[in-house]
């Protein structure tokens, strides 16, 4: 049963990652924060290279870092028009700055706790994820780049995973900070769904858009 959610996680997320590739196009801007971009190339090259799992994990970790190497891409060729005041070198090595400080951070996190499946700094990454989700979607004040879809997706993609970590393996019932860590990503994935839904009401143009 572990591995079957597990496996919907990844079903879940590579369908959010679609989709947010998609919206990006679409509407000419990135669909993630830049923090949770890099932080999640990070994790994923180095829980697909440095420390792979066993498979089908590693399989899904590899497809992962694939889609979020094209959201980088739209990140790089759009995200300069969300920063004007940014000269393109700026941006670039802003870019470049955040990617060498996650992954410096991932992997060292990963290591300080010996936790070579990076569990910690998965669900450490993934609420600070869901809280710049919400942030992004405030600051813009429509959904250029985002949908419910992805909302949900991105919802029941955490939630299937932190459910078969809470059930299934010691290193999260054998620990107080993952459990917070779970419910803390829930709440913050409902309030940013619950946000979606709300702007897609209320606004027009892009952001009044509830399909992908």
């Amino acid at each position: 049963m572990f591995q079957a959610l597990m496996n919907a996680s990844g079903f879940f997320w590579s369908l959010a990652y679609l989709l947010i590739i998609w919206r990006g196009f679409k509407d000419q801007t990135y669909g993630m924060p830049l923090f949770a971009l890099c932080a999640n190339l990070s994790w994923e090259f180095i829980f697909s290279f440095l420390y792979p799992p066993a498979a089908p994990q590693l399989y899904i970790n590899v497809a992962w870092l694939f889609l979020d190497v094209f959201i980088a891409l739209e990140f790089l060729k759009f995200g300069r028009n969300e920063f004007p005041r940014l000269s393109p070198q700026q941006f670039y090595a802003c870019f470049v700055l955040v990617l060498l400080t996650a992954f410096g951070l991932v992997l060292l996190v990963s290591q300080e706790f010996h936790d070579f499946d990076g569990v910690y700094a998965a669900f450490g990454q993934n609420l600070v994820m869901s809280m710049l989700f919400v942030a992004m979607l405030l600051n813009r004040g429509n959904l250029r780049g985002q949908s419910a879809s992805i909302a949900v997706l991105k919802l029941l993609g955490t939630a299937a995973a932190s459910l078969a970590f809470y059930l299934y393996k010691p290193v999260a019932q054998e620990s107080i900070l993952l459990p917070f860590l779970f419910a803390s990503i829930l709440g913050w994935d409902l309030l940013y769904a619950g946000l979606v839904y709300s702007f897609s009401r209320k606004t027009s143009g892009f952001g009044a858009s509830t399909v992908p």
